[in-house]
């Protein structure tokens, strides 16, 4: 498939991220951050594995890809489910031979009780994909870049919340600190191995899922983006999407074991 004019120019500016032909897999693709990432990554001339959950939304972002000239596959994944991890790294590697990138952004929607009102069942159902998958993730594509031998790069997707505490989402709270300590402790065991781990903190970002919990918290999202930001705006998907190509990219070369807040100043209000 012929590349898209407009995409030929993007590509252009992305060559400097040095990302082209890498196998990148992004869980939480189907939509909000994970998408923009597919698409940008698609356009930087990566070859993309979009990991999601949702079976209809997924394969959109790939036909997305395709048509403006990328390349992309859709696998469907729980990424709670230890076999459906390592099916994921594995269908990557059949699929692209080897496994470059990472970034685990799969995540549900924060809990909204406190802890002397928690239901036992919606903590441990945000823990199993904001934390747990996160640490499959982790387990089987640190396995691949050890085994191939030169590097990667892994990107886990935190939140604010896991630096400075929302109120009443204490689960939410709690794995996305867990997703930071991850880090860390990836960060310190494979770098020997020439990979580096690293994890965004995304603020207040214009998904649905934030959507969702605007709705569902009862909050006005004008009022709601002045509070959380500086700049007095939600973020824009994309803008994660860049920062997470800057980690994914020789640019970031000496970066590892950091998270990077992108919240529109929100950590430091």
């Amino acid at each position: 498939m012929s590349v898209v004019p407009h995409v030929r120019a993007l590509r252009a500016i992305y060559s400097l991220f040095s990302v082209e032909n890498m196998a990148v897999i992004i869980t939480g693709a189907g939509q909000g951050m994970g998408a923009s990432a597919a698409e940008i990554f698609g356009e930087a001339g990566a070859r993309v594995v979009v990991a999601d959950f949702n079976d209809e939304t997924g394969p959109e972002v790939v036909d997305k890809i395709k048509r403006s000239g990328g390349e992309a596959s859709f696998f469907k994944v729980d990424v709670s489910n230890e076999e459906q991890v390592k099916a994921m790294v594995e269908f990557t590697v059949e699929r692209y031979g080897r496994l470059d990138v990472a970034i685990n952004n799969a995540a549900r929607t924060p809990d909204n009780n406190r802890l002397s009102e928690m239901d036992i069942d919606a903590f441990d159902a945000v823990m199993s994909v904001d934390l747990r998958g996160v640490a499959l993730c982790l387990k089987y594509e640190l396995k691949q870049m050890m085994e191939q031998g030169d590097g990667g790069s892994i990107i886990n997707t935190s939140s604010v919340s896991g630096i400075r505490p929302q109120p009443g989402t204490p689960a939410y709270v709690t794995a996305k600190h867990g997703v930071i300590g991850l880090t860390k402790q990836a960060a310190l065991d494979y770098s020997p191995y020439g990979i580096r781990v690293n994890a965004v903190a995304p603020g207040a970002i214009d998904t649905p899922m934030l959507r969702g919990a605007i709705e569902e918290f009862g909050l006005d999202a004008e009022e709601y983006a002045k509070e959380l930001s500086m700049l007095g705006r939600f973020g824009r998907p994309a803008e994660i999407a860049k920062t997470y190509l800057w980690l994914a990219s020789d640019l970031s070369s000496f970066v590892t074991g950091t998270t990077l807040e992108v919240d529109g100043g929100y950590s430091n209000k």
